[in-house]
């Protein structure tokens, strides 16, 4: 059977990792070493000192480089301070703290450049530090472009110099273990997108009464030590001779439950395909962000090595915990979405409204169409390409985790 993995291999989806050896001469070290063999083959050949003290000169000056390039490197710690998340395609800051652990001698002209999780970003992450004082430390910063969303791990690292004369390039790697969490890629939504989910409910009123609020009359309670005493229905307590009180209701907004079709036919797994399934889980994200903007409940459904549900909830910390989990989702090449709209049926309560995100075409009985609206988003479809706006920086092709990438 054909696999799609048997593609030409897309190089262009690496992000070029440029390791330095330990020691390296620059374009102008091999010059100046050519002109000092010239030097001493002239010297040699005409027998005259003045050329042999300038051959002598030009030595020391090579040897005098290598030493202090040398000690410009040495007794250098370097530490990272990474934001707490990032997003696909929004620009990020990296800070290196740099400390000079040297008692008396500076480093000055030093270059930090990642190793390991370059291939999170679009270039390999690196910062210039112009001078460190003796017992000091210098803080740089490395602006970034994340390009792939998941957890990455971030570890070996080399500082570079070719202090004081540009002749020779010292490099040495170090080690420093951090991790960065990056989103999905998040674009501006169409408010249409948001209307249209508020108005697919269809299993009754869509502003449905709760009761804790002060909008409209819900029922009474026993009043407790505490309570406002204006609430208080003294018609009711004379009657029964207990004190009691009115329960007010408010108005609770429709809640969102996002349904993230990640399936891949192991068949036809394709450079496209894959692309598609990144846009549908950025789609997935972008309408959560902006339903949690605007005060609406949102939950998730989405395989995750098994079903992953999360009920519908507002705040920052439930944000955060929707974007987590769609950044970390795995390969799906097992459970199709027949399965996903099966699986939703046990979470789905009324007032909910399903949104299900998929590059597939839906089919669904008629008893599942009786049930309630469901708003279906193809990441391919024109009206999704209207509807959400995303960073030119966001490459679909590569936005998935480095081990899913089609080879």
């Amino acid at each position: 059977m054909a696999h799609a993995l048997d593609h030409p291999r897309f190089s262009s989806t690496r992000t070029l990792v440029r390791k330095k050896p330990s020691l390296d001469f620059s374009v102008t070290g091999l010059v100046y070493c050519s002109m000092m063999m010239f030097m001493g083959l002239a010297a040699i050949n005409s027998q005259a000192n003045l050329l042999f003290g300038v051959f002598g000169l030009m030595i020391g000056i090579l040897l005098v480089s290598g030493v202090i390039s040398r000690m410009v490197l040495r007794k250098l710690t370097v530490s990272r301070v990474l934001p707490e998340h990032a997003v696909v395609g929004q620009p990020m800051t990296i800070s290196y703290h740099i400390t000079n652990r040297k008692r008396f001698w500076p480093s000055l002209s030093v270059t930090v450049a990642e190793l390991d999780g370059a291939e999170a970003f679009v270039k390999q992450p690196q910062a210039y530090m112009l001078h460190a004082a003796a017992q000091m430390t210098a803080i740089v910063p490395a602006e970034v472009i994340p390009k792939r969303r998941g957890l990455h791990q971030l570890d070996r690292h080399q500082i570079i110099t070719s202090f004081p004369f540009g002749f020779i390039k010292r490099a040495m790697e170090r080690g420093y273990k951090d991790s960065l969490l990056v989103y999905p890629a998040i674009g501006r939504v169409d408010p249409k997108v948001i209307q249209m989910c508020r108005s697919a409910e269809t299993s009754g009123a869509m502003m449905r009464p709760r009761p804790g609020g002060t909008d409209e009359f819900y029922g009474v309670k026993e009043y407790r030590a505490g309570e406002n005493p204006r609430w208080i229905y003294w018609r009711r307590s004379a009657r029964t001779g207990t004190l009691v009180s009115r329960e007010m209701t408010h108005v609770s907004p429709p809640r969102i439950l996002l349904m993230v079709d990640t399936w891949i036919d192991p068949a036809q797994r394709t450079r496209q395909v894959h692309a598609d399934v990144e846009r549908a889980i950025a789609i997935a994200a972008s309408l959560a962000s902006e339903a949690l903007e605007q005060g609406l409940p949102v939950g998730l459904l989405a395989w995750s090595g098994g079903w992953v549900h999360i009920p519908p909830n507002r705040g920052k910390r439930h944000r955060r915990d929707l974007l987590t989990v769609l950044a970390r989702l795995p390969l799906n090449t097992t459970h199709p979405q027949r399965s996903l709209i099966d699986q939703s049926f046990r979470h789905l309560k009324s007032g909910t409204t399903a949104v299900l995100v998929s590059r597939q075409s839906v089919n669904l009985t008629l008893g599942e169409s009786v049930r309630g609206g469901l708003v279906v988003l193809s990441p391919d479809g024109p009206m999704s390409q209207r509807w959400f706006k995303f960073e030119r920086t966001v490459d679909f092709t590569r936005c998935m985790p480095a081990e899913q990438q089609v080879e």
